[in-house]
């Protein structure tokens, strides 16, 4: 059977024999006719809480908070659509953009206009708005909120703290260690200073058995991120659902905790599949681009395919990785601290204080914990991978064909072509 990996912009595919083979995705509604209209229609139709027009007043100074390049959020649709609202209530030049980066790199000007519409409407909208990339790592530029939740000091874009009203604007998926994206992240770790998110991150959260898909209420990392939304103060939020393509199949509006609850719920019905068993090879993509464009974000893919893998089995991630490991931030340079995955494990949970970019790391570890993971990248090398202690796939399904001849007739393969967009779980019993 020939099965379609969502892979960089044009997939991939790869053959797998289908008399061994489940192949798992999720069940997407039927995007939206028109796209503006619906997230138009949820900022004036709130889940809970009063119609987005009826919280802004003129004068006001409002920040809106967007997902940065690493995220598929079509941002084309959502913040033209909330600039015609606002353009009717006050002056644009009082309103900015924020690009919720967290510790992610800042998006080039080409990178924004493509982000926001491409030459036409990217440009325009580039032209009637300020947009800043949030910069976790500039003390002036943030403002110091004290200690909130679970002992988290608290450090928030300054422009966002000091807006009249602030707007999160997001889209939900399964999330590996917070549950569910959207919502509450877009403020922290979204437009977190480092050291509110070092601690977000830290060992002991991301350690812990509920940090992870699916999971909001009782997860410490989304239970502290949830308590810093509350106490800082979101005035509206608009997330959406996507498709395989990105597309609108939904989006909702209003009050921060209630609009995050209905779309979890749709999110969910979407993403989690059943399956009847754990199986010896696992295959994975990272949901194509721009997800998967770089090793730390592959991780997502990685883990998802982790949770229904034999122990000791195999999986593997295909992701095309343009942009590397990537070079910026600290991933590639802790993966080379240590020889193995269990080592650097172990120096990860001995730590008092977390570093940049371990939490991606601690879940690297944990999926080679119980499982080899083989990558296909056509953006790194096979040195690149060993170097990340994984092992480097040139053909998915002739190494897949090999894994399952070696173990025999009685050996399974799973697939998740969507990869995190898909979470699969057993079945009880």
């Amino acid at each position: 059977m020939q099965v379609h990996l969502a892979y960089g912009d044009a997939g991939l595919d790869v053959e797998l024999p289908e008399e061994r083979t489940l192949v798992v995705a999720p069940r997407y509604p039927a995007a939206v006719v028109d796209a503006p209209a619906e997230v138009r229609r949820a900022l004036r139709e709130p889940v809970a809480g009063l119609p987005l027009p009826e919280l802004v007043q003129r004068g006001q100074r409002v920040a809106i908070a967007i997902c940065d390049g690493t995220r598929p959020q079509p941002r084309d649709v959502v913040v033209p659509a909330l600039l015609e609202l606002l353009a009717d209530i006050v002056d644009l030049d009082d309103v900015v953009v924020l690009v919720a980066t967290g510790t992610h790199r800042a998006n080039t000007p080409s990178e924004l206009e493509e982000m926001l519409g491409g030459e036409v409407l990217g440009r325009e909208v580039l032209r009637s708005v300020r947009v800043v990339n949030h910069d976790a790592r500039d003390r002036s530029s943030l403002a110091d909120l004290g200690v909130l939740g679970d002992g988290v000091p608290v450090l928030l874009a300054r422009e966002w703290v000091e807006a009249d009203v602030r707007i999160t604007t997001g889209f939900v998926e399964p999330h590996f260690f917070a549950g569910f994206s959207g919502g509450p992240k877009l403020v922290a770790p979204g437009l977190a200073g480092l050291e509110t998110t070092l601690v977000l991150h830290d060992a002991r959260r991301i350690g812990d058995s509920r940090a992870t898909w699916g999971v909001v209420v009782g997860n410490p990392v989304h239970d502290d991120v949830r308590a810093i939304a509350a106490a800082t103060g979101v005035d509206f939020a608009c997330d959406v659902v996507l498709d395989a393509a990105h597309r609108i199949v939904a989006a909702f509006g209003g009050e921060l905790s209630a609009m995050h609850a209905a779309a979890c719920a749709l999110s969910r019905s979407v993403a989690m599949r059943p399956v009847p068993h754990r199986f010896d090879v696992v295959v994975t993509s990272n949901s194509g681009f721009p997800l998967d464009q770089n090793l730390y974000q592959a991780v997502k893919g990685m883990s998802a395919a982790a949770s229904v893998v034999v122990p000791g089995g195999l999986v593997v991630v295909a992701a095309e990785c343009r942009d590397g490991f990537p070079d910026h931030g600290s991933y590639k340079e802790l993966l080379a601290s240590a020889g193995s995955p269990e080592e650097l494990l172990v120096a990860i949970e001995g730590r008092d204080r977390a570093e940049p970019d371990q939490w991606q790391l601690q879940v690297q570890a944990r999926v080679q914990r119980v499982a080899r993971v083989a990558v296909h990248a056509d953006g790194l090398g096979d040195a690149d991978l060993r170097a990340a202690h994984l092992e480097p796939v040139t053909d998915v399904g002739e190494r897949v064909r090999a894994e399952l001849e070696r173990l025999g007739p009685a050996a399974t393969c799973c697939v998740l072509p969507e990869g995190p967009q898909t979470i699969p779980y057993l079945v009880a019993g």
